[in-house]
């Protein structure tokens, strides 16, 4: 039953007649989403050898949308471009410009400005852009002298509703059967396409992670692990992918006089845990409150998520008033 209902809601998500003419820009173009180009050839689409970002950037009423931080996203980007060494096409700067672009011409914030009976432009946006190694006829090798392939659009941001804040999320579990490169931001996501599969099946929003038995991550979030009022996460290594929220929580824990501590933790102390967390651009901090069907601490949002959200409000407000 879950299943078939997953797969209605799939098919109810699909537009098979077209893209939306929304803005992207693809290697020094900017365009739409009909109407972007990229060779058949790119090793992005052939191998999935290239890396990419997301980055949240938040507005208020009357002022531009700013990037939460964003030093964090380009220095993440330039470790993953090293690892998979391919060179960085375009300064901080110029990341930067093609982001303000891509909201300048999307249809929402023009339309806004089309007199008194526009709607209000969206004020929070998810930046995404993708590096390719570039195009070559398929060979497995990392050739040379390639020029990348740029692919960016800019959204609105689709945030977890109220009563997702308000009661928490339904988590499951599952081994980690990806690759032991996590830490390289990679557009190669078939497994994580898989695992949250299992949790899409499964009416739930994410798959816990576990490898060897000790915690490594959700598909696409990192997960944090409170116990006696500490907040905990696995170590940053090769098996994890370092989310931004990664600095982001050890200053807000610091800030609020939360304990936080980098480690690895077995199976048997997620299960126990006074309460877990997931991060991500998209989620900010966001509390899972069933694992597997069971619930997790009281089932409810605990006390750290709330102090922990409230400051991550906190540092947004902050970026308007630096």
């Amino acid at each position: 039953m879950v299943a078939s209902h997953a797969n209605a809601l799939l098919r109810a998500m699909i537009d098979t007649t077209h893209l939306p003419p929304l803005p992207c820009y693809v290697s020094g173009d900017y365009t739409t989403l009909p109407e972007a180009r990229i060779s058949p050839l790119d090793r992005g689409f052939i191998f999935g050898d290239g890396v990419y970002e997301g980055i949240s950037f938040y507005g208020r009423p009357g002022q531009a949308p700013r990037p939460f931080r964003f030093a964090q996203h380009m220095a993440r980007l330039e470790r993953s471009l090293a690892e998979t060494r391919i060179p960085n096409p375009h300064t901080p700067q110029q990341w930067l410009q093609i982001a303000n672009e891509l909201i300048a011409r999307h249809p929402d914030v023009a339309s806004a400005d089309g007199g008194n009976d526009a709607q209000p432009a969206p004020t929070d946006w998810f930046y995404y852009f993708q590096v390719t190694r570039g195009v070559a006829l398929r060979d497995h090798p990392m050739l040379p002298d390639l020029t990348p392939t740029v692919f960016a659009t800019c959204l609105p941001m689709k945030p977890p509703t109220p009563e997702q804040r308000a009661r928490g999320v339904a988590c499951v579990t599952a081994d980690d059967f990806r690759w032991q490169k996590a830490h390289i931001k990679s557009i190669s996501l078939l497994g994580a396409v898989f695992s949250r599969q299992i949790s899409f099946e499964q009416g739930a929003l994410e798959t816990v992670m576990f490898r060897d038995g000790f915690l490594s991550e959700a598909a696409a979030s990192n997960v944090w692990v409170v116990k006696n009022g500490v907040v905990m996460g696995p170590p940053k290594d090769n098996l994890v992918l370092e989310g931004i929220r990664y600095g982001a929580i050890a200053d807000l824990c610091a800030q609020a006089g939360i304990g936080f501590e980098l480690r690895r933790i077995p199976r048997a102390e997620v299960l126990a845990a006074d309460e877990l967390m997931l991060s991500s651009a998209t989620k900010e901090v966001l509390p899972i409150t069933t694992l597997d069907g069971q619930p997790v601490g009281s089932g409810a949002p605990g006390p750290i998520y709330q102090k922990l959200y409230a400051a991550y409000q906190r540092a947004k407000d902050a970026l308007f008033t630096a």
